[in-house]
């Protein structure tokens, strides 16, 4: 993909209030992410290995059950398939890095996370 900028890649909706712009590589995804303070996303898991890196504002990560508050400088690694959800305590800005790909992130062939 070579030199990528974020502004003119399209806005992906991954639920109401969070929207990302995608970089995919060869063998993983970056997803650049800003979320509106109070949105949420909800719990949900997938096969691939995730990285949550806030670089701006205060999110509540839910894994597993627990309660994190995210603030730059935490960062959580998430291993495959391990159920977790998030709200917006701030506005909040996060990097995702998934491994392997994510494939549903492509184009427009992600319909977004439910809301219930």
């Amino acid at each position: 993909m070579g030199l990528v900028n974020l502004s003119e890649l399209p806005a992906l909706e991954i639920a109401p209030g969070i929207i990302g712009r995608i970089v995919t590589a060869d063998t993983f995804t970056v997803a650049h992410v800003s979320i509106k303070m109070g949105s949420l996303l909800p719990e949900h898991a997938h096969y691939h290995e995730q990285v949550v890196n806030v670089t701006e504002g205060e999110l509540e990560l839910t894994v597993e059950g627990t309660t994190h508050i995210l603030k730059p400088g935490k960062v959580m690694v998430l291993p495959p398939n391990v159920p977790h959800s998030g709200k917006a305590l701030t506005d909040v800005r996060v990097v995702d890095v998934f491994h392997p790909v994510r494939e549903d992130f492509r184009g427009a062939s992600f319909g977004g996370y439910d809301d219930k």
